[in-house]
C-alpha cells in the first residue's frame, strides 16, 4: 500500500544509522517532505552504535565503542546514500568522495597482522588451511540455511581450523567466535569472498577520514536538519498497538515517554512507522584509568524492551531472547587509548612498519585476552590538540587471565589493560612513560556480538512483515536474505528496502554483490585457500 508521499508522515523509532538512512531515502527518493518525518530517539545524541566522543570518565580523553571497516563491493547501499550527503568539512565534496580521496592517500596494507607471544611478526600470508579445512569450507558453502539451522561454527569445522592463521584473521576482522552461528559465517564467506586473498594485509578495506560519528553521522544529521526533519531526543517508545490480521495489519498507536511524561501518538491512514529493534551497544558501560567497567546483566537501557513488547503480539515479529539471552557468549570489551605523547605511537610505527591509518588490525594471537589493536589515521577526531593521538583495541577472551596482568580483562582497570598491551608489544622499556602520558577508556558491551547468535529463520522478523500496511522493522536484528549483519550496510540496506517498498520508488536497490559469479574472484579465492 502506498499513498501520496507529500501527505505521508513517517514516525521513525531510533536515531541510529538505520533510522537516519530511512529518513534520508524517504526525502531523497520517495519525495516525503522533511518536516513530515519524525525521529524519536531515547538518547540525547544521534548515531546509535556509530559513536565517537570525549570520554565520559577521563577528562581530555576520547572514546569509540567500536570501529568500522568498509569495503568497495559489499557496501553498495551505503555508498548510494552517502554519494549525496555533503562531507563534514567541505560541502562541495560528498562523504562518499571524501572516503575515496582519503583511502587513495591512506592505503591499507598491514605489515604486522599477526604477532606471537615472543613479539615476532608472523607470516600471515600463510593461511595454514588443511585439506580437511578446505573440504569443510566447501561443505558449508554448499549447505542451505534451512539445513544449517542453529548449528555452531565448531559443529562444521574441526579443531585444526581454529588454530590456523586464516581463522585468526577472519575472526578478528569480523568478530566471530567458534560458538557463533554457522549460517552467519556462511553468509560472510559468500559476501566477502573477494577479500579471501587479502586477509593478511586487510588490503580490501577502506576507512573514513575521522571516526564514523564525525565522518558519517554528523554530515547526515546536518543534511536531515536542513530538510526540516523533526528529531525528538529524550523520547522513548515503550510499545506499539497493532490492528488487523493476516494480510492486512496496521500499526495504530505509539506509546511514548519523554520529559513531559507518558503519552500516545495515533497513527492514521497516511502515517508509517519504522521501528528499530535490538541494540549491540545497549547497557554499555565505561571504565577509566583506575576503574573497571561494570557488566550489566539486568536491563537498564530500553533498546531491547520495545522489541520484547512487540514480539508478544505476533509470532513473526521475532524472538529477541535468542539474541539477548546469553550475555556471557556475546559480551566483549573494547578500549581507546588517548596518548598525550608520541612515544608509544612512534614505537608502534617503527615496530609494525605501518604509518597510522595504513595497518588496520594487529592481533596478538597467543595473548590470554586475545587482544587486537588498530592505529587509525591521525587525528581520529576533528580539532584534536597537537601531540595527541588515539588507538583503539578490543579483547575477545575477556574472562581469561592476561599474560602479564594476572587477572581477567573484564576485571582490569584501564591502566592494567594498557600495561598488558605494552607487554604484548614488547615495549617494557617505555612502559612507565606510556602509563604517565596515556589515558585509557574501556567499554564493556554485554550484547556486542549478539547478532551472530545461533538462530533459526523465525528468530528475526522481516523488514516488512507479511500483510503490513504501514510498519517496518529496522536494524541489525531484521532479516535480509543473503546480507550480513554487524555492518553499516545491513542497517542502510534494510532502511532502503522499507522506504522503496512502501512508496513504490522507481529506482532499483543496488544488488548484493556476489563475488563467486566473477570467475576471477572465484579463482583468487580458491588459490587463497591453498596459501
Amino acid at each position: 500500500m502506498s499513498i501520496d508521499p507529500k501527505r505521508a508522515h513517517l514516525w521513525i523509532v531510533g536515531g541510529g544509522i538505520a533510522g537516519m538512512a530511512a529518513a534520508a531515502f524517504a526525502i531523497r527518493d520517495a519525495g516525503v517532505p522533511g518536516e513530515n518525518i519524525h525521529i524519536l530517539e531515547e538518547l540525547e545524541i544521534a548515531g546509535g552504535n556509530m559513536d565517537g566522543a570525549r570520554s565520559p570518565v577521563e577528562p581530555g580523553a576520547y572514546v569509540t565503542r567500536g570501529g568500522r571497516m568498509f569495503e568497495e563491493q559489499a557496501y553498495q547501499t551505503t555508498w548510494d546514500l552517502f554519494s549525496t550527503i555533503p562531507s563534514l568539512e567541505d560541502p562541495e565534496v560528498t562523504v562518499r568522495q571524501e572516503i575515496i580521496d582519503f583511502n587513495s592517500t591512506f592505503t591499507t596494507r598491514a605489515r604486522a597482522r599477526l604477532v606471537d607471544a615472543r613479539h615476532h611478526i608472523l607470516d600471515a600470508s600463510s593461511y595454514g588451511l588443511s585439506n580437511r579445512d578446505r573440504l569443510d569450507m566447501t561443505r558449508l558453502l554448499g549447505m542451505s540455511e534451512k539445513t544449517l539451522g542453529a548449528r555452531r561454527i565448531d559443529e562444521i569445522f574441526g579443531d585444526h581450523f581454529f588454530e590456523t592463521n586464516f581463522w585468526q584473521m577472519w575472526r578478528t576482522m569480523f568478530a566471530f567466535q567458534k560458538w557463533h552461528s554457522a549460517i552467519e559465517l556462511r553468509r560472510y564467506f559468500l559476501r566477502f569472498v573477494q577479500e579471501f586473498d587479502l586477509l593478511d594485509t586487510v588490503g580490501g578495506v577502506c576507512r573514513t577520514k575521522y571516526n564514523q560519528y564525525d565522518s558519517m553521522i554528523v554530515p547526515l544529521q546536518r543534511w536531515l536538519a536542513a530538510q526540516g526533519v523533526d528529531v525528538r531526543f529524550g523520547t522513548r517508545v515503550t510499545d506499539v498497538d497493532f490492528a488487523g490480521a493476516d494480510q492486512s495489519r496496521r500499526a495504530t498507536r505509539l506509546h511514548v515517554e519523554d520529559s513531559a511524561g507518558a503519552s500516545t501518538i495515533s497513527l492514521g491512514g497516511s502515517d508509517y512507522t519504522f521501528l528499530t529493534i535490538g541494540s549491540i551497544t545497549a547497557d554499555a558501560t565505561y571504565g577509566g584509568n583506575d576503574t573497571v567497567p561494570p557488566l550489566i546483566r539486568d536491563r537498564v537501557d530500553h533498546a531491547w524492551s520495545l522489541w520484547e513488547a512487540i514480539a508478544k503480539k505476533a509470532p513473526d515479529f521475532g524472538r529477541p531472547n535468542t539474541f539477548a539471552g546469553n550475555i556471557d557468549e556475546n559480551k566483549w570489551e573494547s578500549f581507546t587509548l588517548t596518548m598525550h605523547s608520541d612515544v608509544l605511537i612512534n614505537r608502534i610505527i617503527e615496530y609494525t612498519g605501518n604509518e597510522p591509518g595504513t595497518g588496520a588490525l594487529t592481533t596478538f594471537t597467543e595473548s590470554g585476552w586475545h587482544l587486537s589493536m588498530v592505529v587509525p589515521a591521525q587525528p581520529h577526531f576533528p580539532n584534536m590538540p597537537e601531540n595527541t593521538y588515539t588507538l583503539w583495541g578490543y579483547g575477545f577472551e575477556i574472562d581469561d587471565d592476561g599474560d602479564f596482568v594476572k587477572k581477567k580483562m573484564s576485571q582490569a582497570t584501564g591502566k592494567e589493560v594498557l600495561t598488558e598491551l605494552v607487554h604484548q608489544l614488547g615495549f617494557e622499556d617505555i612502559l612507565d612513560e606510556v602509563l604517565e602520558t596515556t589515558d585509557v577508556t574501556t567499554v564493556m558491551m554485554p550484547y556486542a556480538s549478539a547478532l551472530f547468535s545461533r538462530r533459526v529463520p523465525k528468530d528475526r522478523p522481516k523488514v516488512i512483515p507479511d500483510g503490513s500496511q504501514n510498519f517496518a522493522f529496522l536494524g541489525q536484528f531484521t532479516e535480509l536474505a543473503k546480507d550480513v549483519v554487524f555492518t553499516v550496510e545491513y542497517s542502510i540496506h534494510g532502511a532502503m528496502h522499507a522506504v522503496y517498498q512502501f512508496f513504490a520508488v522507481d529506482r532499483p536497490i543496488p544488488p548484493i554483490y556476489d563475488g563467486l559469479r566473477d570467475s576471477k574472484v572465484a579463482i583468487q579465492a580458491v588459490k587463497a585457500a591453498f596459501k
